[in-house]
Formats: structure tokens, sequence, C-alpha cells
């Protein structure tokens, strides 16, 4: 797929922050970001599906989710909210689970903040993941995460196209 709307990527010390616009409602991409009916048509790499997602939208709730690969390989994932405020921003500490949520001492966890701005009648999301440590964002770096988000937000726009408020 020819990318005209790549995001932007900046890769600091312990940080990596993701930018891009959608053609779409504020509202609407911040309902697509938190709510499982939405998140189960975009979340993850092009070819991966999102077979569970549930969402629990409050401070001290919890996303839970498994993607699954092409291959039928599964990468489970656990988010706890930190900030919720709708439509404009989002915290959470995103950490690799088990499938009964239990997290995965072993891999990175991150503290994530997107937050959603109105920008020209469009929508602007910034990512803004922070690592404890410059070797736990290399970790993630080395396991695909620019292209996987990329590919990821390559699909939420697509997602975001097909839809009416």
């Amino acid at each position: 797929m020819n990318q005209v709307n790549e995001a932007t990527t900046d890769v600091s010390e312990r940080e990596l922050v993701m930018e891009r616009v959608f053609n779409a409602p504020r509202e609407l991409v911040f309902k697509a970001w938190t709510e499982p009916e939405h998140l189960a048509h975009w979340w993850g790499p092009k070819g991966w599906t999102l077979p569970v997602c549930t969402v629990d939208l409050r401070p001290g709730g919890e996303w839970h989710y498994c993607m699954r690969g092409p291959e039928g390989e599964e990468s489970w994932g656990k988010a706890t909210y930190r900030e919720i405020v709708p439509p404009e921003r989002l915290v959470y500490v995103d950490t690799f689970s088990d499938a009964e949520g239990n997290v995965n001492p072993a891999l990175p966890q991150m503290v994530i903040a997107v937050e959603f701005f109105e920008h020209e009648g469009k929508t602007k999301v910034v990512s803004r993941s922070l690592f404890a440590t410059v070797e736990e964002r290399d970790t993630v770096l080395a396991m695909g995460a620019v292209e996987g988000m990329n590919e990821t937000l390559d699909r939420l726009e697509a997602y975001l196209a097909g839809q009416e408020e």
C-alpha cells in the first residue's frame, strides 16, 4: 500500500512519539480508540485480528485484548487506564500479558498518553509511549513497534472512512 498519511515518528531517549491526522471527527476517533465494537475492526497490524477485547473505560479499569496473527500466533496485552478525558486524552500503562491478564514481567511496559486534537476539520492523534529505560524502548522497537503501529493506524484510517458518526 502506498502510504499517503504515514505517521510522523520521533524516537528520543526513553520516548516514542507518533502523530497522525485522520479525516474524521474527534469524538468518533476517540470512540474508535476506546470501544470494543470499534477496536475489533482495526486494532493490530495488517493481517491480524482482535478475537478478544474487553474495555473497562475508567481510571483503574483495564483493556485486555488478544491480537491473532495470520499464522495463528497470539499476542496478549493489558492496559490499565490512569486518565480518561473524552474526547481529548487517554493515559494508560500498557503491558504484555497472558490470556488471564497476568502481566509478563520479562517484557517491557510503557506509559502511553494518546491525545486527540481537532485539526482543520479532522483529528490529529498524538501518541507518546514512555519507557522506564532505553533498553526497554529498544526491545519494543526491535519487536517492530513502529511498523506495527503504522499498519494499525492504516487500518484505523480505513475503518474511519467507512463510519458515520
